[in-house]
């Protein structure tokens, strides 16, 4: 996954309206509920149908850490999904996305190009069309770069520009590195 992604799935998780289950034979149930068998959570974890079941029963308690943390990723994605889609329907309509980020940023404007050589740390509020760009952008698979450049759009009108109040020969805003991003809606 890239920083965007794991930002909107950080963001998701966040919304739980409760937790989800913490102990190996509760995800392994809760796996096992959602995807319908034993051999379909085993494909999924790359282990074998037995090994779930051993899981399921108690048998095996304590799984390799690569397993372990498949496990909890699966549980985790597959979490209220019903509460994720209404934050993102509320946050695309009109909440709009918060994005927290410390990164290097580069523009284009009459003047020339520059590529600052220092980070910045920005916590801008996004309009709510940026948003349904970005979910978009993600459910249909759009590489991090394409979703970067969603967020650098918005930080050229918000932030930069001001919503057409300066800056208005600015024709280019680039994310180039990113220290950390975070997303809230």
């Amino acid at each position: 996954m890239g920083e965007i992604e794991d930002a909107i799935e950080r963001a998701d998780r966040e919304a739980f309206t409760k937790d989800p289950p913490k102990t190996l034979k509760g995800q392994i149930g809760y796996l096992l509920k959602q995807m319908g068998s034993a051999k379909a959570v085993a494909a999924e974890l790359g282990v074998t149908a037995d090994s779930v079941n051993r899981y399921r029963r108690g048998a095996r308690k304590h799984p390799r850490a690569d397993v372990a943390a498949k496990i909890d990723d699966a549980v985790k994605a597959r979490w209220q999904p019903l509460v994720r889609k209404r934050r993102q329907k509320q946050a695309a309509a009109s909440g709009g996305v918060t994005v927290e980020t410390r990164a290097r940023f580069g523009y284009t404007s009459s003047a020339g190009s520059t590529d600052d050589g220092r980070f910045r740390r920005l916590t801008v509020h996004l309009p709510a069309a940026y948003a349904q760009r970005l979910f978009e952008a993600r459910d249909s698979g759009a590489s991090d770069q394409q979703m970067r450049g969603i967020i650098a759009e918005g930080f050229k009108e918000v932030y930069f520009q001001d919503s057409g109040g300066r800056a208005m020969g600015l024709s280019d805003v680039e994310i180039n590195d990113i220290d950390y991003l975070d997303l809230d809606y």
